[in-house]
C-alpha cells in the first residue's frame, strides 16, 4: 500500500462505517506528520457523529499513544536487524537497548526507510458495533517475551496511580520512553469513566495488536432503546402485509393444497402473476428455459421458493410507491439479493434451506431503512418531541433516525409479518452474523458477505474494512481474490 498522502475527512464514508458496523481502516508505514492530523480528524469526526465529543481529547492522546509505540516496535526490529543482534534473545535484547533510543533518534528517516522496505506496517482501525467504540492499532511485528513483560508491568503499575504525577514518579524509564505512555494511557481512560480492563494487548497471526473497547454509557445506552421503541411502534402504522398473499400463504401453508391450486389462486392476480414470472424468470435463478406459467414456476421452484418470493412481492407492495431515496435502498437490495443467491448456491451447495432463502434475505435486509423513509413526518415530529421530553440529545435521534437500528427495525417488520424465524433472524444480524443463533449464522453470513460485496465495488468501502471473519468463512485470502468474485457478481447482476 502505498504511504499515507494527506486527503480531506470524508464524513459520508465515516456514517455509512457506523451504520454498517466496519472499521474505518488505514495502514501505513511511517507514520507521518500528515497521517497523524489525518486520523485525530478522523478521530474527532467519528466521536462527533456519536455524540461522544466529551472523550475526544482522551482518546486523541491513546490513539496517538498506540501509534507511537506500533511504529517504534517496527522500527526496534530493522535496528536490531542492522546491529546483528536477535530480538528474541535476552542478551542481544539487553545490548541492544543500550543504544536503541539514541541512534534511532539520530537517524530516524534511514530507519523509517528501512522498516517500509522490510514492509513493517502500522494499521490504524476505529469501529463502532453493537454499541461499543472499538480503537485499534495493529502493526505486524510479534511482541517479545521481553517486550510483552514490560506491558504487563506497565499496565499493572498503571492500578497505583491516581495522577500524572505518580505515574512520572513510579514509571519513568529512559531505556523505552513508551513505558510511560502506556500508564497515561490508562490514567485517560479512567479520567473518562472506565478502566484498565478496557485495554487489551494481544498477539495473533504474526501481528501485535493494542485494543481499546469502550461501551456506550448506560444512560446513552437506555437514551437509545427508548428511541428504538418509539420507531418499533411504528410498524403498527406502516400499511398490512397485503391480503391476498396472505391468503396464499395460508394455502401454501396447507398440506392438502395440490400445486395447481395454488397456481390457480396466483393467476387470479394479474399483477401478482406478472411479478412473480417476472422474478421466476430473472437471471438469478438461472432457468435453463423461459417460465410462462405459474404452474411451472411453482412447480420448478417449489412450496418454499414461492412462497419467499411472494413474501418479497408483499413487502414492496406494502411500501408503496419508491421516491428517489427508496428506489436506491431497493436497487441495492436486488443486488445484495442477487448476489446472495449464487454465493449461497457456491458456497453452501448441499444446504438447500440456505439456497432457497438467500434471495428473499438479500432483497429483504435493508428493510428497517424503509421504515424510516415511509415514516409520515408527523410520526417523526412525535418521537423528536418525546425525546425531547427525556432530555435526549438531537445528535442520538439524528443518529437513529439515520438508519444505525435499521437491522433491528426491518427485524421486527419481518416478524410482525409472519415471516419464517431464520428470515428475521438474518436481518436482524446481516452486520453482525458472529452474533446470530446456529440457524440463522450461515444465511446471515452470506447476506453479510453479499452488502459488503455490493459497498466494496461501489467504493462505499476498502477491503481493509471487511471482518476478517467474514474472509475466513468464505476463504478469501486477499484482496484480488475477493475483487475478482464482486466483479464477476456485479457483471452478471448488470447483465440480468
Amino acid at each position: 500500500m502505498a504511504e499515507f498522502k494527506k486527503v480531506e475527512v470524508d464524513r459520508q464514508k465515516i456514517k455509512t462505517a457506523i451504520k454498517a458496523g466496519i472499521p474505518l481502516s488505514l495502514t501505513t508505514y511511517t507514520i507521518p506528520h500528515e497521517m497523524e492530523i489525518y486520523m485525530d480528524d478522523i478521530l474527532r469526526v467519528f466521536l462527533e457523529e456519536l455524540n461522544q465529543m466529551q472523550m475526544c481529547e482522551q482518546l486523541t492522546y491513546c490513539l496517538n499513544e498506540l501509534m507511537t509505540n506500533a511504529k517504534k516496535a517496527n522500527t526496534k526490529r530493522v535496528y536490531f536487524k542492522t546491529k546483528n543482534l536477535e530480538i528474541t534473545e535476552k542478551s542481544d535484547y539487553e545490548i541492544g537497548m543500550k543504544t536503541f533510543k539514541k541512534e534511532m533518534l539520530e537517524e530516524l528517516e534511514y530507519y523509517l526507510g528501512l522498516q517500509k522496505k522490510a514492509g513493517l506496517y502500522v494499521r490504524v482501525s476505529l469501529q463502532y458495533r453493537d454499541r461499543k467504540i472499538k480503537i485499534e492499532v495493529r502493526n505486524n511485528s510479534e511482541i517479545t517475551i521481553f517486550e510483552d513483560k514490560r506491558v504487563r508491568d506497565r499496565l499493572s503499575r498503571a492500578k497505583e496511580c491516581s495522577s500524572i504525577e505518580d505515574a512520572f514518579s513510579q514509571v519513568l524509564d529512559d531505556s523505552e520512553g513508551a513505558g510511560l505512555g502506556l500508564v497515561i494511557l490508562i490514567l485517560m481512560l479512567q479520567k473518562i469513566g472506565f478502566t484498565g480492563e478496557n485495554f487489551q494487548a494481544i498477539c495473533e497471526n504474526g501481528e501485535t495488536i493494542m485494543r481499546i473497547i469502550l461501551p456506550l454509557s448506560e444512560n446513552e445506552q437506555a437514551q437509545m432503546n427508548f428511541i428504538s421503541e418509539e420507531f418499533a411502534n411504528a410498524i403498527d402504522e406502516l400499511p398490512q402485509f397485503p391480503e391476498n398473499i396472505t391468503a396464499i400463504n395460508r394455502l401454501l401453508n396447507d398440506p392438502d393444497s395440490r400445486i395447481s391450486d395454488i397456481a390457480m389462486r396466483i393467476s387470479n392476480d394479474v399483477a401478482l402473476t406478472a411479478e412473480l414470472l417476472k422474478t421466476v424468470n430473472s437471471a438469478a435463478f438461472a432457468l435453463p428455459f423461459q417460465c410462462r406459467s405459474v404452474y411451472d414456476a411453482v412447480k420448478f421452484v417449489g412450496i418454499h421458493g414461492i412462497r419467499n418470493l411472494l413474501f418479497s412481492i408483499g413487502a414492496i407492495q406494502s411500501f408503496g410507491k419508491f421516491d428517489d431515496e427508496r428506489f436506491n435502498i431497493w436497487e441495492h437490495s436486488y443486488q445484495v439479493a442477487f448476489y446472495s443467491f449464487n454465493i449461497a448456491r457456491n458456497y453452501f451447495a448441499t444446504k438447500k434451506n440456505i439456497i432457497e432463502d438467500s434471495y428473499i434475505c438479500g432483497l429483504l435486509h435493508d428493510m428497517g431503512k424503509i421504515v424510516f423513509e415511509s415514516s409520515h413526518p408527523e410520526f417523526i415530529a412525535r418521537i423528536k418531541k418525546n425525546c425531547e421530553t427525556k432530555n435526549i440529545p438531537d445528535q442520538i435521534f439524528e443518529r437513529l433516525l439515520a438508519g444505525v437500528s435499521h437491522a433491528e427495525i426491518g427485524a421486527l417488520i419481518a416478524e410482525k409479518w409472519n415471516f419464517p424465524d431464520v428470515i428475521a433472524k438474518s436481518i436482524r444480524f446481516h452486520h453482525t452474523p458472529d452474533l446470530a443463533e446456529t440457524e440463522a449464522k450461515d444465511l446471515s453470513a452470506v447476506v453479510c458477505l453479499a452488502d459488503l460485496m455490493a459497498h466494496y465495488h461501489a467504493g462505499e468501502i476498502s477491503f481493509l474494512q471487511i471482518d476478517n471473519s467474514i474472509l475466513d468463512s468464505f476463504k478469501f485470502t486477499n484482496e484480488m481474490m475477493f475483487k475478482k468474485i464482486s466483479d464477476k457478481l456485479y457483471s452478471a447482476f448488470k447483465e440480468s
